[in-house]
């Protein structure tokens, strides 16, 4: 099975002015991304998806291919990620190059690793699923058994339409959210049933210390903490790897 590694990064963002190409903690937030999907294993190709030039020229210097630039006006703050993986798919077929699925690598989520990417591409192959997304636990409280939703009088109801709450937390069916790492969809239903995420929709999930998404200054500063963290667990698994083997 052919799968090709997508990264969209645009050059316009409101929440962090040009996140995808901003240092984080000492290199552009694009190259976590890159080198995550460039250690993959099982990645075919991988494309970078833009129409900043300066962005493209981040990636390429990353090692990531920009056969060609992204249409303006699929850039727009409003433009969904769907038609921006049509257009690639759409422009590579045009140049000779086909494939079963796409793996979708947002910028935005700099600690993914290869490994998380590999390990949705493996439960993906050994489905028959129409996708794989990358997910974290919902905490009890948020639980949708849990959550009320609140008429215009003001009067409650329980989001999923039941009539009472279940009592205990114990007695609580798992409840998962999208945590944007990884997402893989086949090619047919993206081109032929529009969707990203089709009928049949298995879930990888992340785990905690490695998803982290970027959507404001205070996820900026979370990420640099988080990032720096890391870098401090490596560093330390490395220096005791080098003990024991010396």
């Amino acid at each position: 099975m052919r799968i090709l590694g997508l990264i969209p990064a645009r050059g316009g963002s409101k929440g962090v002015p040009r996140k995808n190409i901003r240092c984080l903690n000492s290199k552009p937030l694009l190259a976590y991304t890159a080198e995550a999907a460039l250690n993959s294993k099982r990645l075919a190709r991988i494309v970078l998806s833009t129409e900043d030039e300066e962005i493209a020229a981040v990636g390429r210097e990353c090692g990531l291919e920009v056969p060609f630039m992204r249409p303006a006006d699929l850039a727009a703050d409003s433009t969904p990620t769907l038609p921006v993986v049509k257009h690639v798919l759409e422009s590579l077929e045009k140049l000779g190059d086909k494939f079963d699925a796409v793996c979708l690598l947002q910028p935005t989520n700099p600690l993914r690793r290869a490994i998380d990417i590999d390990n949705c591409i493996d439960l993906f192959e050994r489905s028959t699923v129409d996708s794989v997304v990358s997910v974290r636990p919902v905490p009890a409280e948020y639980n949708p058994k849990w959550v009320y939703w609140q008429d215009i009088e003001g009067r409650l109801s329980i989001s999923t339409g039941d009539d009472e709450p279940i009592r205990r937390r114990q007695d609580l069916p798992e409840a998962y959210h999208r945590d944007g790492s990884v997402y893989i969809t086949r090619t047919e239903i993206i081109i032929d049933r529009g969707s990203l995420y089709g009928d049949h929709i298995l879930g990888y999930e992340m785990p905690a210390e490695f998803s982290v998404n970027i959507d404001s200054e205070d996820d900026w500063v979370n990420a640099e903490r988080r990032v720096a963290g890391q870098e401090k667990k490596d560093l330390l698994h490395r220096i005791a790897e080098s003990t024991a083997t010396s």
